[in-house]
This record gives structure tokens, sequence and C-alpha cells, in this order.
């Protein structure tokens, strides 16, 4: 079983992916720290590649090459990536999201923080630059693959963990998604 795990900056997904990933014993892939680390390579932060994207396709595509190589070649994967749903098509599709102000709050406070963005003043920029993020991946993904990857019809599953901070209550939830579609 491939599952793929989209969903907003700060929901969680990266975090739930790997839980996830863990507790069923699968290998986890993320999207998110593959680009993070082709811009660090290239001196860059996060939102610097970002922008680049919106004129250079390459820092997509590889990533996107990337997550279609992995859905054909691996199986019992968990892969975090917000095209990864596109394409792995034959995945079964989770988008993880919470409320702005938790999201922001979530980065803002994070004590190991995996990024390399600008570090905010305050919670309500945090919030403006994920607001940014959404909305330069959203012209990126639409220019390249006529997708908006916060659409939720696209879903087999949406976790929604603005009340629910606990990991593995929010594993138990995906877990119990499964069970109930029988994919175990």
């Amino acid at each position: 079983m491939i599952i793929t795990i989209t969903g907003t900056p700060g929901s969680g997904k990266t975090t739930i992916g790997t839980a996830l990933a863990k507790r069923l014993g699968y290998e986890f892939f993320s999207a998110g720290m593959f680009r993070r680390e082709a811009a660090k390579k290239r001196g860059m932060t996060i939102e610097e590649y970002n922008i680049l994207g919106e004129k250079d396709p390459s820092t997509d595509r590889e990533v996107d090459e990337y997550q279609k190589e992995l859905g054909e070649k691996k199986d019992n994967i968990i892969i975090d990536g917000k095209t990864a749903f596109h394409f792995v098509s034959h995945s079964i599709k989770i988008f993880i999201t919470a409320s702005e102000d938790v999201r922001a709050e979530r980065i803002f406070n994070d004590p190991n923080p995996k990024r390399n963005q600008k570090k905010p003043k305050d919670v309500e920029e945090q919030k403006k630059l994920n607001l940014e993020r959404i909305d330069i991946d959203n012209v990126r993904y639409k220019k390249y693959y006529n997708i908006d990857y916060s659409d939720e019809t696209q879903y087999d599953f949406i976790l929604d963990t603005t009340n629910e901070s606990n990991i593995e209550k929010n594993v138990d939830r995906i877990i119990e998604f499964l069970n109930s579609k029988k994919h175990f």
C-alpha cells in the first residue's frame, strides 16, 4: 500500500506521516525535505527556491519525478508532498489541515525548525508567510500541472488537526480510516 499525504504548512503532515510510517513499518519520504535540501545546495531559503520555481519548472520537475518513481518502484511507503497525490494517483490520498492560527503558531514555536526559511518576528508574520507560501505553490502547480492541491475533493481522507495536536491520536484516526475502508 502507498499512502500520500498532502496538506497545509504547519498542519502536521510530516510529523504525522513519520509517525504513521513507523507504526505501519513503512518507509517515509518527504518531498518538502527534498526541496529544502535542493534550496540549501543553491544557498537559498525555501521561499526563494519556491519563487524561482515560478520561472524555472526544473525546481518542481525534479521532486515530482522523484515522487513518481517512488510510486512506481516501491510499496509500503508513505510520501509527504503537496503534489504526491497527483503523481502517485494509485495511492491512498490523505489531506491534513488545521486553522491558519494553529498552523502559524506551530511553525513559529517549533523548537526544532526543519525549514531553511525566514524567521518571522511573531505569529502574525508567520501566518502571512504561510499564506504567501500557499499562494506561490498554487501558482506553480496550476501553471505546470493544472491542479489545486487544496481542493479537498481529490482526497480519500481529510484530517483536521486544529483541535488535536497529539500525534499518536491523529495516527489512530488515520488507521481507523484505513481499517474502515479495508485497506489492511
